[in-house]
């Protein structure tokens, strides 16, 4: 939880700066970068939250990985490092997005089905959604064959789940219940 709290006040500070000087869109595309690869590689997440591991070490790696950073993640990442809160990065880059996604007015919609959405449908499931919400949307199509068919529609804190595995569970459970 304190981790977390320190995380956004990271963020918070990067993105006020960021604005200051006008390049929150490229920090944005940098706390985007750096948000994915420390998702999608454990070992850096493992080196990033190792106590073992020298912060000068953890600097060099970050500073190999993260390529077209701007001069503000550098300090970002230095302050992160000088402070012994690297292991926050991907806290810090996730909470950035949420921020700057917040200060444009911007939401993501995440719709999982079956199969991937064609772009008639994906269009008529993003008008449906700007409809709902006064926010510029996104729509990140999340392919799921688990859910057999159907949809689930998540928008900030608010989910629909329209997916046929759903009404199965639904039907057994009203039939068990009997």
């Amino acid at each position: 939880m304190a981790g977390e709290r320190a995380a956004i006040r990271y963020a918070k500070a990067t993105l006020s700066l960021a604005v200051d000087k006008g390049i929150e869109g490229k920090i944005n595309e940098d706390m985007l970068q750096i948000n994915s690869l420390i998702k999608e590689n454990s070992e850096l997440r493992a080196v990033l939250e190792s106590p073992i591991i020298r912060s000068s070490d953890k600097k060099a790696i970050l500073t190999k990985i993260v390529s077209g950073e701007t001069e503000l993640t550098h300090n970002l990442i230095n302050v992160l490092i000088e402070n012994k809160r690297i292991n926050l990065l991907g806290a810090v880059s996730s909470s950035f997005v949420a921020l700057y996604n917040s200060l444009k007015d911007k939401e993501i919609a995440k719709v999982t089905t079956a199969v991937p959405l064609t772009k008639e449908l994906e269009d008529k499931v993003l008008a449906k959604v700007k409809e709902l919400t006064a926010k510029n949307v996104e729509l990140k199509n999340i392919v799921d064959p688990e859910i057999l068919g159907g949809f689930i529609l998540r928008v900030g804190d608010k989910q629909y789940n329209a997916s046929i595995a759903n009404q199965l569970n639904k039907l057994k459970k009203e039939f068990s219940i009997n």
